[in-house]
């Protein structure tokens, strides 16, 4: 069995929700970790796992973050970690996935899927070996307990419901 630990100088999980409805806010996770292990060299066997840092939340905006991380969203005091493990692998062709697998969210658990992207395997000049993936989904936050939301003047809403997701991934295999 091979087993992939996360490269975290090469790695980056993002999200995208539209903000009022006519221009998208991103931000992204500075703490997160991620393992895959495989027998199958085309990683149709594969398991992976993911965990974020919730307290690590960041969209380049000081209060926007702070009301991320309070009870209205994350909660990042009663949920420090937001969680994925995979539950199964369809291949597409030679670098097209699809993933499901279970995301956790607060105290919150629903099954989602995935489209995963192989990017390939090389060598480093150090002589590690290391595997690139890049993931995109899509959740409905108020899926996840993430329901906070306000009323424009217009009568449209501060928040769309669905979060856009695209994780960069490099892998390194283990001894």
């Amino acid at each position: 069995m091979a087993t992939y630990k996360f490269d975290a100088s090469h790695s980056e999980a993002t999200f995208k929700v539209k903000h009022l409805m006519i221009s998208n806010v991103t931000g992204s996770f500075s703490k997160f970790d991620a393992t895959l292990t495989a027998d199958k060299e085309d990683f149709t066997d594969a398991k992976v796992t993911f965990e974020a840092d919730t307290n690590s939340i960041s969209t380049n905006n000081e209060q926007r973050d702070g009301h991320l991380k309070a009870d209205d969203f994350f909660s990042v005091e009663k949920f420090p970690k937001l969680t994925f493990e995979s539950t199964s692998i369809t291949k597409k062709n030679e670098e097209d996935y699809i993933v499901t697998g279970n995301l956790t969210i607060r105290d919150v658990t629903k099954p989602v899927t995935l489209d995963v992207t192989y990017n390939g395997s090389t060598i480093d000049p150090w002589g590690q070996t290391k595997i690139g993936f890049e993931i995109n989904g899509k959740i409905n936050r108020k899926d996840f307990g993430l329901v906070w939301n306000a009323v424009t003047e217009t009568g449209g809403f501060l928040l769309n419901d669905d979060v856009k997701l695209h994780v960069q991934v490099q892998f390194i295999k283990q001894a």
